[in-house]
């Protein structure tokens, strides 16, 4: 036979129950949850009047230890609604109205503290207002509205502008670029904007998002923008920056970035040179391709670049002048040993950031506006970034790499 879980302490306070609950009339659930209720409204009132205490110093009936002008004025009555209905309680009342309780704080309707807590996390994991709604209701028995999620999670915007603004670290040693796009209500029509979105990896080998900022669709011009904030709030300088193929965008950087090193991400470089490569050509290409990029060092790519040339000039030109034509930022990754190229050579980094907040948001089709997307995006942000725990594996290895490569740029 299996032996029993309850210990004797648990039978006891059980049989006490029991008979508490017989002496009390309890016969159904309904009797247990009034009964839930009572205890509620008695340990908040209680606790209320020992808050006001501490506020006077003394106690209802204590007028030998009064030391103060104020005194108790009666109470107001509230009620407050809790995981089992609606509890009304009394709160009192000083005769100045200085009196600020804790417990159950001046504007506060309901009891459960995290509700709050619970309906930003869910909207951080991108459920929409009815699931949410339905969620509350389900678990505490609270009705939630639309305009009061909105209201709560309108909260959250002050906290965004502050992050936007807040000071950065003066030196990044790879900075990942890249932008994702949302369809916004603007002015009564649908609009495509662009996320910027920055994600720096420190000289410590921790990984940070610099900032999120909505814009039109992407542009080089709004990118500068970007990054004079980053300048304005404390980055002197960044090391290697990888981007996308966006036409003008080394140009945004060196103007405010000269010296950091420009890295195009190769993966994107593939993606849009092979766009229009046909079905039965694109292995063989794809093969020849890979030699170019995957060449131990520069002399020996831009061997293979002219050996690909050869095989798929004619048939492929526009394949190869685009890589002729990006070859400076897209072998930056050359001049590095094999750790750092790992790091820099593609977007990886920022893409799959992007695909987690897609995967968060997928349920919005169309944003009602700007604030409504950058607080999800925030919410989004703040639950995805707490797994970035701790620094790679790896960054012993490649610090000791940037330190001797970038020794002039370098603090002593």
């Amino acid at each position: 036979m299996a032996k029993s879980r309850i210990t004797p302490e648990q039978k006891a306070r059980r049989a006490q129950l029991g008979q508490r609950m017989e002496g009390a009339g309890i016969k159904s659930m309904e009797d247990i949850q009034e009964l839930f209720k009572d205890m509620i409204a008695t340990f908040v009132n209680q606790g209320l009047e020992g808050e006001l205490d501490e506020e006077l110093g003394y106690s209802k009936y204590d007028f030998r230890n009064k030391d103060t002008d104020n005194s108790r004025n009666g109470h107001s009555e509230k009620t407050l609604k809790t995981s089992f209905g609606e509890v009304d309680i009394q709160v009192p009342r000083d005769r100045k109205g200085e009196f600020e309780p804790e417990l159950v704080k001046k504007q506060q309707t309901t009891l459960t503290g995290d509700i709050e807590e619970k309906i930003l996390s869910m909207y951080a994991k991108g459920m929409t207002t009815g699931d949410i709604e339905g969620h509350i209701k389900e678990i505490y028995g609270l009705d939630v509205s639309d305009s009061t999620i909105s209201r709560i999670t309108d909260k959250i915007l002050p906290v965004v502008k502050e992050w936007q603004a807040r000071p950065l670290q003066e030196l990044y040693a790879v900075v990942y670029m890249d932008a994702i796009h949302f369809h916004v209500r603007a002015e009564g029509q649908i609009v495509k904007k662009a996320v910027y979105i920055v994600i720096g990896l420190d000289m410590e080998g921790q990984r940070d998002v610099l900032g999120m900022y909505i814009g039109e669709n992407e542009s080089a011009k709004f990118w500068l923008t970007v990054l004079n904030n980053l300048k304005n709030r404390g980055v002197a300088d960044m090391l290697i920056v990888s981007v996308d193929g966006l036409t003008g965008f080394p140009d945004a950087i060196e103007a405010v970035y000269p010296k950091a090193q420009i890295q195009k991400c190769v993966i994107h470089q593939i993606r849009n040179t092979t766009r229009f490569v046909s079905y039965k050509d694109i292995k063989p290409l794809m093969a020849d391709l890979k030699r170019v990029y995957a060449a131990v060092d520069e002399p020996a790519a831009l061997a293979e670049l002219e050996r690909f040339e050869e095989l798929w000039g004619k048939k492929h030109p526009k394949t190869v002048q685009s890589w002729r034509a990006n070859w400076a930022e897209l072998s930056t990754y050359f001049k590095y040993p094999a750790e750092v190229r790992k790091i820099i050579y593609t977007t990886n980094a920022i893409e799959g950031f992007n695909r987690q907040l897609r995967k968060v948001t997928k349920s919005k089709s169309v944003f009602p506006t700007d604030d409504s997307l950058l607080k999800m995006l925030y919410l989004a942000m703040m639950d995805i970034t707490k797994k970035w725990t701790g620094r790679r594996q790896d960054w012993g290895l490649i610090h000791s790499q940037l330190e001797v490569i970038f020794a002039d740029r370098l603090p002593a």
